[in-house]
């Protein structure tokens, strides 16, 4: 038999429709009743699996909780007789992660009934629940869900923001910054930008469907704020294509810097060994063991040797202005 208090429960509130909420003990749980207020249940399934409490307390079918407690999935939204079955993405801002380590909350939301699961922390939850907590929170399933997108295509706003900011710092960059840095730097924007945008995607496309069919639960007024969420994520997923093409170009330019740096490099190399050539060829000369070497016998012999070989390097020198080499 199922335990009345379920395993990874964070919070049960009991909504009282004016914006405020009030928390309900878990073992009041199952004598909770709709003109009690919105009940909403958050529960944590990262290590604690409530199936089966989820089944014999709540009623929900095995599909809804497979959906609710499934450890990876992508978003969507299916609406359902009873109800309305949405999982969704955000960015990750917990302390210490990466943003394209995306979270997401799965929600049955049902006319009197939220039941949502995570398995990372979510920010914009708390900022929900903290919301009711002054009395300023939704009313209704509906406002509830609206408000909940609103706050997870908030933070995936703020991380395009500084995923432009970043880009516009590369390309901004002065020239002597080292090149493999700022390869490095964009290297992760372009990671970030690709890992954000699988995700994007998808909730886009679930959004627009979950407005087009919200079934009896939404009102005019909430569906009409869901299509306004859905054509603010539509803006990111635009944005997070212009970016990862200004990522790509950004990517090209500091290739062929790297390439002209290496050219420029090897082409003083080559100057030097142009200039060095003849000095070789003048010390190996003279440095042969044998007789009848011109000025070996004379005191000025070295003298006049160096001579000759700076003067060959200037000559040089003299001829690569003039052709423009140097």
């Amino acid at each position: 038999m199922a335990s009345a208090t379920p395993d990874g429960l964070l919070h049960a509130l009991v909504l009282d429709r004016n914006g405020g909420a009030a928390p309900i003990e878990p073992a009041d749980i199952q004598n909770w009743q709709p003109e009690d207020g919105l009940l909403w249940l958050h529960l944590d399934v990262a290590e604690q699996q409530p199936g089966e409490w989820m089944e014999t307390a709540l009623g929900l079918n095995p599909m809804v909780i497979e959906a609710l407690t499934a450890d990876e999935t992508r978003p969507r939204s299916l609406t359902l007789p009873d109800g309305l079955l949405t999982v969704l993405r955000g960015v990750n801002m917990n302390p210490g992660a990466d943003p394209e380590d995306m979270v997401s909350i799965r929600l049955w939301i049902e006319r009197d009934r939220v039941v949502s699961t995570r398995r990372r922390r979510l920010l914009s939850v708390m900022d929900l629940k903290e919301e009711l907590e002054q009395g300023l929170g939704p009313g209704t399933s509906g406002e509830f869900l609206a408000e909940l997108i609103g706050r997870l295509a908030d933070r995936i706003g703020g991380f395009v923001d500084t995923i432009e900011d970043a880009l516009s710092s590369i390309e901004e960059a002065e020239s002597d910054e080292p090149v493999q840095i700022r390869r490095r730097s964009l290297a992760t924007l372009r990671r970030q930008i690709a890992s954000v945008r699988r995700f994007v995607g998808p909730q886009r496309d679930a959004l627009d469907r979950l407005y087009r069919n919200p079934g009896n639960l939404l009102s005019e007024s909430e569906t009409n704020r869901l299509r306004e969420e859905a054509d603010r994520i539509t803006r990111y997923l635009e944005d997070l294509d212009l970016a990862r093409e200004r990522a790509v170009v950004l990517q090209e330019e500091l290739i062929n810097e790297l390439a002209q740096l290496q050219n420029t490099r090897m082409y003083v190399l080559s100057v030097v060994a142009a200039i060095f050539l003849p000095l070789t060829f003048v010390t190996g000369l003279l440095g042969m063991n044998v007789g009848g070497l011109p000025g070996i016998d004379s005191p000025r012999g070295f003298l006049i040797a160096v001579v000759v070989m700076f003067a060959t390097s200037a000559a040089m020198l003299i001829y690569f202005r003039y052709r423009k080499w140097l």
